[in-house]
């Protein structure tokens, strides 16, 4: 087997001296490609990453996996999230590898990447490629992915025509990276680094800065260096790191996709997470970061302001983070982090001055589902002022459900004024969560008809057992589990009930008798199961017959059982 190994790893110039020195063996998990753009740029970077990784001593492995690309990928890249992480556990666990830098980026290839280096349990450490520069359109800042919701608004109206909705989105993506707001890219880089898996500083960095490449550099030295102290994920991953990163995800405005892919990072390393903790740990934080689709600035002005260190920066002044927790630099999260304040207070407010005083998720609960999250950073004035402001039933709105059975049928229909869709209407798409998709698609986020549109009705409340866009500032009620497809009470939901949503008590309900909703229940049953597309690809089917619910990470279930591998399972068998 050694033969085997040193015969053909030799033959593209590797030296016997090198294979057979003790020097690490370091992979670097490569994401970058022409069909993922968002993290494209790490074609370059691996470049730096190997200059480190030969500097500390170590000899480099660079190999691909399987690409994710949020705005390509059909049906949905949910889809790809745990395919990209099975085929990395068995590279990782599979190849000669002492160790791996993780090159993240778009939305899903930071949790993957992290849910297989926690199952496997090698040293690994996060390279993200960096958001990218602002987008600039008229003077006016032109944010990434939450561009398209404002200019759907505006094609809507009659404002725009094809052409310019176009162009208004293209002016938003001015160079390589991934989006220059807090939408789930920049949310799970900045994650990864409140959790101690990337180096102080790397989540914000712009992709074509110089300082990216040196973050390269770094983070290829510093791999080697984990090896050799064999400081590990699990070293990293602790209970303390994960709250951690709930409290940072609050104070940044974070995605309302961080809580699905959280919880299924910490259910590879074994660590008990769930909504209840998002809004018992995070409800309360403020707001301190001024970025879209929350606020009004984007990546650079989030990089210059101090990024990540200096919102930890305030927590840890506030006592509202761990600072003793473990980072990948072998230091403290307060050794690497206290005292970093910003000096950009318009970016990156202080504790006292918040943009918002809670900023966190609410974690509602019901006949509708069992659990659901709204993110409260982006409720608008105008949507409180117009639903939850009532003195006599505060932080609570009831309306009349319009049901979508998936995204096909609320484009086809939204617009059709004989459903009668008015200021007290409820917008309800059900069939898009992980099984009845398949993969859970970003479609809850939906926009009120032209017609009222016209009459300056911008936002209708939402609610879905799907997903939304990271950049969406909507404040949908989403992510409901179970979904419909297996049996969730939206699939027994009809256009017309009444819908009561009560903050304060954290409920959402169909207001019909228990009796009426039993008797629903069983003609569902009786007539079969919620119906859904049928599968297009063996991995549609094959994650369909093992997923889990958004709620609890949207992970394939028996992978869980599967931890820190590379420890309990020993070396696999041989190939010949």
């Amino acid at each position: 087997m050694t033969a085997l190994y040193l015969e053909r790893m030799m033959n593209y110039g590797l030296t016997l001296e090198e294979l057979q020195s003790g020097r690490p063996m370091v992979g670097i998990a490569q994401t970058g490609s022409d069909i993922t753009p968002c993290n494209r740029h790490h074609l370059v970077l691996a470049s730096r990453v190997r200059d480190g990784i030969r500097e500390a001593g170590g000899v480099p492995f660079e190999f691909p996996i399987h690409p994710i690309q949020e705005t390509c990928k059909r049906p949905t890249a949910a889809l790809d999230r745990n395919l990209q992480y099975l085929s990395l556990v068995e590279i990782l666990y599979g190849y000669p590898i002492d160790g791996v830098v993780l090159t993240t980026g778009c939305d899903k290839t930071t949790p993957a990447q992290l849910m297989a280096a926690a199952t496997v349990d090698i040293p690994a450490i996060v390279l993200s490629g960096g958001p990218m520069l602002n987008g600039w359109l008229n003077g006016n800042r032109m944010g990434s992915g939450t561009i398209v919701w404002t200019a759907r608004e505006m094609m809507a109206r009659g404002e725009i025509d094809a052409t310019e909705f176009t162009a208004l989105i293209a002016s938003s993506a001015p160079s390589a990276g991934h989006c220059n707001t807090m939408g789930t890219a920049s949310t799970m880089n900045s994650l990864a680094e409140a959790l101690g898996m990337s180096l102080p500083g790397c989540a914000a960095i712009p992709a074509p800065h110089r300082d990216r490449q040196e973050m390269a550099y770094l983070t290829g030295k510093r791999i080697v260096e984990m090896i050799r102290e064999d400081l590990k994920p699990s070293d990293v991953l602790t209970r303390a790191a994960f709250e951690n990163a709930i409290v940072v995800n609050s104070a940044i405005g974070g995605s309302t996709n961080a809580p699905i892919h959280l919880n299924a990072i910490a259910r590879h390393i074994g660590v008990e997470l769930d909504n209840d903790d998002w809004e018992r740990l995070g409800y309360d934080v403020p707001l301190l970061v001024n970025m879209q689709p929350a606020g009004e600035y984007l990546g650079e002005e989030y990089y210059r302001a101090g990024g990540v260190p200096a919102v930890v920066a305030e927590l840890i002044a506030a006592g509202r983070i761990d600072p003793t927790a473990t980072t990948v630099n072998g230091r403290s999260l307060r050794e690497n982090n206290e005292g970093r304040f910003t000096s950009d207070r318009n970016v990156i407010r202080a504790w006292d001055t918040p943009i918002i005083e809670h900023a966190g998720f609410l974690n509602l609960k019901g006949n509708l589902f069992d659990s659901a999250i709204m993110k409260t950073s982006v409720i608008s004035d105008d949507f409180r002022a117009r639903y939850l402001a009532n003195p006599d039933d505060p932080d609570a709105f009831e309306g009349t459900a319009i049901v979508f059975d998936g995204p096909e049928d609320y484009h086809a229909r939204i617009d059709d004024p004989t459903l009668e869709l008015d200021a007290n209407s409820v917008l309800v798409i059900r069939g898009v969560g992980p099984i009845g998709y398949p993969g859970a698609a970003e479609v809850v986020n939906m926009r009120p008809p032209d017609y009222l549109l016209k009459r300056g009705i911008s936002e209708l409340p939402c609610i879905g057992d799907g997903r939304q866009s990271g950049t969406s500032g909507s404040p949908s009620i989403l992510n409901a589990s179970p979904e419909a497809a297996t049996g969730g009470g939206l699939a027994l939901l009809q256009t017309g009930d009444r819908v009561r949503v009560d903050l304060g008590k954290r409920t959402a309900d169909i207001l019909i008798p228990d009796k009426e909703l039993a008797e629903r229940r069983e003609r569902r049953e009786q007539a079969g199961d919620y119906p859904y597309p049928e599968s297009q690809t063996p991995w549609q089917e094959i994650q369909r017959a093992l997923i889990d619910e958004l709620a609890n990470g949207m992970v394939l279930k028996p992978a869980v059982a599967f931890q820190r591998i590379a420890e309990t399972k020993g070396i696999p068998r041989d190939n010949h």
